[in-house]
């Protein structure tokens, strides 16, 4: 399904009032907005700018390139590394040849103009050595598409008559740099160069007309490509072989088969999975050719970086399974898989190739239902289906016109393996201590679970936010999803006395991140009366939300924990008032004495599956708490005998230490319960959190 949208177009007034590197970051972000240009992260543009030099005063030759790990769509201006473009040009002198071309690396440091501290990337000598004064690098899948087609250098030549040269694959590096230079010297005129299975180099005088470039060299093979499979009435992959299923029954079992996969999968470490199910993958999967496609892998090195060489697909006699067949099926897929990888890893290895990677899939293909991408972490989970939705679109359009062909094994597996590419991975900083974890947060969207939410995103956690207002809801997911990101926060409303509210957050949540780790439940309500004033109704809402809507959630976290298979974290949020009564609230403390005894019995039921149950107990938590917005105030200081406006300060003076209690010292408790590092071994306790209450100590 090609997309014919148009690409953006320059903006002349905004492009008035900048200066060269606002130029260049202004054609980077404006070629990476758009994922038919270039993938995620992938890419990278370039300009060589008159610059004072900070040591001599004299005017010099800066190059200005996207960094090292930079995306040129999000990138802003000190994501561009700067160097010394006469330093860049004296390496050839230190150059020895193809197998010591790694070591010119280490010699881009000393090219670096003022101190700029970004790296450069492995891409610099490709801008450093051609000759324009803007350079841009893309991976546009229509020129993929002919760059991986078995004869891509005549249809090259076809497509662009003869404005756009043609060189055969050969990893990014100095070498590349200098048979780019030395190609385009005894080929003047050109507008670009297509490389064989990667993509499109291309430049212009000005930033403008680079991007114009470009963008009109993408729009050229676009139109060439429509036409010949026009022309050659085209079945794509081979037609349809599978029906989709219908939206709804799609979801009912992603939601039962996405926390087993994930469970089979995060074998020794945690990953979160996304789905995708656009027009383009449900062509692809529901294709006659899928295998034989799928088979032979991707060909730009950006593609599996990503997504490794190549997919597992996973037929409907599998996903139809449920329990432990299912999970026994999947085992015996993905140890397959592993073992494949595994005798790859053993054929291409060389001597110095760093040790095995993780070998289980990153890509999953589903004929009827779609892609699951599985990561470590939600983002890069997501930019792998991104990357492989184009990889579909490159073997659709090479396959409808010519012969589709993957990159060479050994090829792939040197750019998989690559020594540089792994000192790159080795200086990644540390994983915080939840990230591949996914926390669902009842009440999210008031104040104590707000803090929840923040202090488990602070921790690297994903947190769906769960909460029956939908306005509140509204806002705070997207405050947060500002703070943290989009790929970590999801909100959805939940009523938790309505059972089948409950089971479709937590459907929500497993087609969302693929299951679920930690449980917060923390929607509440408060109320106070006499007793004898206590109506069924009034008694009826607090066992209805506190006690069954605990109950609820309980089970239905229990449940996808277990499809799971990886343990997992129940965390209470109760009530000093459970431990011991208050006055004139007889239905809120018993409502919160069951919510006790339930984390128990989460607890008892659990151990054996590794899943940990634990209580959280508050006290007066008047500031940020929401229960305090309705007559609960009024009420409790009635029973008290004091000013509505004295509350907190006769709380704080009742307690031990004399101090108030916040939210966020909620959420601190209830990390303390979340964090394996710290209560790996603790289960079926409570922890209060009120500055020092005797009559709630626990006995």
């Amino acid at each position: 399904m090609t997309d014919h949208r148009p690409f953006p177009l320059w903006n002349a007034e905004h492009a008035a009032g900048l200066d060269e590197p606002g130029l260049l970051l202004y054609r980077s972000n404006l070629l990476g907005s758009d994922l038919r240009i270039t993938n995620y992260g992938g890419g990278n543009t370039s300009a060589k700018v008159k610059q004072q030099d900070p040591l001599t005063g004299q005017m010099v030759d800066v190059l200005w390139v996207k960094g090292s790990g930079g995306d040129i769509g999000s990138m802003k201006r000190d994501g561009f590394s700067t160097l010394y473009l006469d330093k860049l040009h004296a390496l050839q002198g230190l150059y020895r040849g193809l197998e010591h071309e790694d070591e010119m690396v280490g010699y881009l440091p000393h090219c670096t103009f003022n101190l700029n501290p970004r790296a450069a990337s492995i891409d610099t000598p490709l801008h450093s050595q051609l000759p324009y004064a803007h350079v841009d690098h893309m991976h546009p899948d229509a020129v993929i598409a002919i760059a991986a087609m078995a004869n891509s250098e005549e249809i090259t030549q076809k497509v662009f008559e003869g404005t756009v040269g043609w060189m055969p694959w050969m990893r990014p590096g100095y070498e590349l740099g200098c048979r780019l230079k030395a190609y385009n010297a005894a080929n003047p005129g050109l507008r670009g160069i297509v490389l064989g299975g990667h993509g499109l180099f291309s430049w212009g005088e000005t930033s403008q007309s680079c991007y114009e470039n470009t963008v009109s060299l993408i729009e050229r093979a676009q139109a060439w490509l429509a036409q010949e499979r026009a022309a050659k009435k085209a079945v794509v992959f081979g037609g349809a072989r599978f029906d989709a299923l219908a939206d709804e029954e799609r979801r009912s079992v992603l939601a039962r088969v996405l926390p087993v996969i994930r469970g089979v999968a995060s074998a020794g470490k945690p990953k979160l999975l996304h789905v995708n199910t656009s027009p383009e993958v449900m062509e692809f999967v529901n294709s006659a050719d899928l295998e034989p496609l799928a088979a032979l892998g991707t060909s730009c090195p950006d593609h599996f970086l990503r997504t490794k060489i190549r997919p597992l697909v996973i037929h409907e006699e599998v996903w139809r399974l449920d329990g432990d067949a299912l999970k026994a099926k999947l085992d015996q897929l993905l140890a397959a898989y592993r073992a494949d990888y595994a005798a790859y890893y053993e054929r291409c290895k060389r001597a110095n190739s760093p040790a095995l990677r993780d070998p289980n899939p990153v890509v999953l293909l589903l004929p009827r239902i779609g892609m699951v991408t599985v990561a470590a972490d939600k983002a890069t989970a997501r930019i792998a289906g991104e990357f492989y939705v184009n990889a579909i679109n490159v073997m659709r359009e090479a396959n409808a016109v010519d012969q589709y062909v993957g990159l060479p094994e050994q090829e792939a597996f040197d750019i998989e393996y690559w020594l540089l590419e792994e000192a790159k991975l080795q200086r990644m900083p540390k994983p915080k201590p939840l990230v591949g974890k996914v926390a669902l947060v009842t009440g999210g969207a008031g104040g104590i679970g707000q803090a929840i939410a923040r202090r488990m995103l602070a921790e690297g956690a994903c947190v769906v936010l769960a909460d029956i207002d939908t306005e509140a809801l509204a806002s705070v997911s997207a405050e947060l999803a500002k703070a943290h990101g989009k790929d970590h926060v999801r909100g959805v409303r939940c009523d938790v006395t309505d059972e089948a509210s409950v089971i479709a957050a937590f459907d929500t949540t497993s087609l969302e991140f693929g299951g679920v780790d930690i449980l917060v439940s923390n929607a509440g309500i408060a109320s106070a009366a006499p007793l004898e004033d206590t109506s069924l109704a009034l008694w009826n809402r607090n066992q209805s939300i506190l006690a069954t809507g605990y109950f609820l959630v309980g089970r239905e976290a229990f449940r996808v924990m277990k499809r799971q298979r990886t343990g997992g974290n129940i965390i209470v949020v109760a009530s000093k008032n459970g431990m011991v009564a208050s006055n004139q609230a007889t239905a809120y403390c018993a409502a919160k004495a069951a919510e006790i005894q339930l984390s128990r019995s989460f607890a008892l039921e659990g151990a054996p599956l590794g899943i940990r149950s634990n209580v959280v107990n508050p006290d007066a938590v008047i500031r940020g708490s929401k229960i305090w917005t309705g007559q609960w105030s009024a009420e409790r200081a009635a029973a008290n005998k004091i000013d509505e406006g004295d509350l907190e300060t006769f709380y704080r003076e009742r307690s031990m230490l004399k101090r108030s209690v916040y939210p966020e010292d909620i959420a601190e408790g209830v990390y303390f319960f979340a964090a394996e590092q710290l209560s790996g071994k603790c289960t079926g306790n409570i922890l209060n959190v009120d500055a020092g209450n005797l009559p709630a100590f626990t006995r």
